[in-house]
């Protein structure tokens, strides 16, 4: 069974360069080392951590400079690890040594930290639906406000009933299409139930 040590590079914006990184996990003794550059960490599918997943077998090690190399938010981060480790795949931070799952000690601590971060994630989300149930029990929905006012909504009608495209009204209210359709949509759903 091959057991290999593979590293992962990754920088955001094209103006930063991924070769520090990229040289201190070759100073670690990676085999091969896979680096996206100028690729979001919220985006899932970046070419080179596609083809490093790919890669990556049963009893190798993922080796990163720092976790949040894999990922842009706990919960990517988390899933992304928990993938990992279905997959026998073991893994190694350089700058943070309690997450190295080949030692029977940094197994406990990545489980630990696991426990916490997913608990952290939990809280965040229940803080997020308590928050926007509160809001909705005084009224308040969230949200970006509309661009279509009731003055829009009204000329947006009247344009419709002369014969107008949707495209056109957009244009002459200087909105957009979707938000055209979406408030003659709403209009005319309104005007059913009356």
């Amino acid at each position: 069974m091959r057991m290999s040590v593979i590293g992962y590079a990754r920088v955001s914006k094209r103006e930063q360069s991924p070769a520090a990184q990229e040289a201190e996990l070759r100073a670690a003794g990676v085999e091969r080392v896979f680096v996206d550059h100028g690729e979001s960490s919220r985006i899932a599918d970046r070419p080179q951590w596609v083809a490093c997943l790919d890669y990556l077998r049963d009893g190798d090690t993922l080796l990163v400079r720092r976790l949040d190399r894999l990922g842009g938010s706990e919960r990517i981060i988390i899933e992304t690890l928990h993938d990992l480790e279905q997959r026998g795949v073991n893994i190694r931070s350089l700058t943070e040594p309690m997450i190295d799952t080949t030692t029977p000690m940094g197994r406990a601590l990545y489980g630990i930290v696991a426990v916490f971060a997913q608990l952290r994630v939990d809280t965040i989300r229940e803080n997020t639906r308590r928050g926007l149930a509160h809001a909705r029990a005084q009224g308040r929905v969230g949200g970006r406000p509309t661009v279509m006012t009731a003055e829009r909504v009204d000329a947006a009608l009247r344009l419709r009933a002369s014969g107008a495209s949707i495209s056109a009204i957009a244009g002459a209210l200087g909105v957009g299409t979707s938000s055209v359709s979406r408030a003659l949509n709403k209009a005319d759903s309104l005007a059913h139930i009356d």
